[in-house]
């Protein structure tokens, strides 16, 4: 595949990595993504045959959208913040009713320069995966340490397309 001068190497690999894993194991993936506003949708589709195992990504860089299109409650971006496991864990759950997808990711972070604070600094990113059928989601705040804006979205996604990965 010729390089794609948008997508740094790794990301693409770990992309392709992504689409045909899934597509092995008869799976597929869906994405709510915030502060990485569709990098790792972009990624996955950079990688042709992609759209066997992608099913849709949704952008909620908002929190109304958030709240209208995967249905996260107000109280809770009210109560824990946007960039909250509580407020991943409901994206990654809006994200599973409202696609056809096994397993969906949701990416919720302050990439910066701005906007951190002393509880949740720059770097802070909120990753949460669900199941379809499963009630239990995973969630995990994680405090990535790029420089700059671009590099912690780069992070963020890679993180993302890790927990695509199907588990053994």
């Amino acid at each position: 595949m010729a390089r794609n001068p948008f997508f740094p190497d790794d990301l693409v690999a770990l992309a392709q990595r992504v689409i045909d894993e899934n597509r092995a194991c008869g799976r597929t993936v869906a994405l709510a993504e915030s502060c990485t506003g569709g990098l790792v949708c972009a990624a996955l589709t950079e990688i042709p045959g992609s759209s066997a195992v992608l099913d849709r990504g949704f952008v909620t860089y908002s929190n109304a959208a958030k709240q209208e299109m995967l249905g996260v409650h107000e109280d809770i971006i009210d109560s824990f913040g946007a960039v909250s496991p509580a407020t991943a864990w409901a994206m990654a759950q809006g994200a599973i009713r409202h696609s056809r997808a096994d397993v969906a990711v949701a990416i919720s972070g302050i990439a910066g320069p701005e906007g951190g604070s002393d509880m949740k600094p720059v770097g802070t990113v909120v990753f949460a995966c669900a199941f379809r059928g499963d009630e239990e989601v995973h969630a995990e705040q994680k405090l990535l340490d790029g420089r700059t804006r671009a590099e912690i979205r780069h992070q963020a996604a890679i993180v993302a397309l890790e927990l695509l990965l199907p588990r053994a």
